[in-house]
């Protein structure tokens, strides 16, 4: 049985990818930064539920040494790594004026380095198995920038280059690599907005609502599974018409 492994995957939308792709016949190797992310959460009783394998693999995905071994844990567990999903994600937000030093390394070495990190070594493993693919999560954020999030900004829109970039690198050895831009999906983020700030967000989107995290996993199970076999270095936005 084929296995996908999800960064950032004990909530939100990294745990709803995860559920979709169990659902999709894969095992799953789920990642956090702490135990804790996973205390009263019921993620892994679901997947498991759907007749697949799955477990967890503590790990601070911006450490190149801690991606390099859980790298090797999750081979040796399941024998292969056949979908990488690299969902894990943080934002510090801010005004460039504002924004210190520390705000802006922290985001880039999470939301950036750790998609290096990941597409190495996993991106080895699917160069010996002839096959493979990564999905990487960008964001209208990085394709059209957003106040207050230079940070982050900058971390997404490197994800696409590194799409493509990974994508001319390994489609000669069966692998290809693609991205998802979300823009505003509902999470018990935007959950805690005004209700005059979540109407002015609804306002800017042709479709006058936000995406459901379960409307980004079905794009991710897309470009996971064979029919999206001929896609590679692509940015699918998903964004409910926020800018067109």
């Amino acid at each position: 049985m084929a296995t996908a492994l999800i960064t950032g995957s004990a909530r939100g939308i990294g745990a709803a990818i995860a559920l979709r792709l169990a659902k999709d016949g894969y095992n799953i190797a789920l990642n956090d930064i702490s135990e804790a992310m996973f205390e009263d959460n019921d993620i892994m009783d679901k997947i498991k539920a759907e007749g697949v394998e799955c477990e967890k693999f503590i790990c601070d995905v911006s450490s190149y040494a801690q991606v390099e071994e859980t790298v090797k844990a999750v081979k040796a567990r399941f024998g292969t790594i056949d979908v990488l999903v690299n969902n894990a994600g943080i934002t510090r937000d801010g005004l460039m004026a504002r924004m210190s030093e520390e705000q802006y390394d922290m985001v880039v070495a999470v939301n950036q380095k750790s998609v290096f990190n990941m597409s190495k070594f996993v991106g080895s493993v699917m160069m010996r198995q002839k096959s493979g693919k990564i999905i990487n999560l960008a964001s209208v954020a990085g394709l059209y920038g957003n106040p207050g999030q230079i940070n982050y900004s900058a971390t997404k829109a490197a994800i696409v280059g590194m799409t493509k970039t990974v994508a001319k690198e390994l489609g000669s050895r069966g692998i290809t690599c693609n991205a998802v831009a979300p823009g505003f999906i509902k999470t018990p983020m935007t959950d805690k907005l005004t209700d005059a700030q979540k109407q002015a967000m609804i306002n800017q989107i042709a479709m006058k609502r936000y995406g459901e995290v379960d409307e980004i996993a079905g794009v991710v199970s897309f470009l996971a599974s064979k029919d999206a076999s001929y896609v590679t270095g692509q940015v699918i936005e998903i964004s409910g018409g926020l800018m067109m």
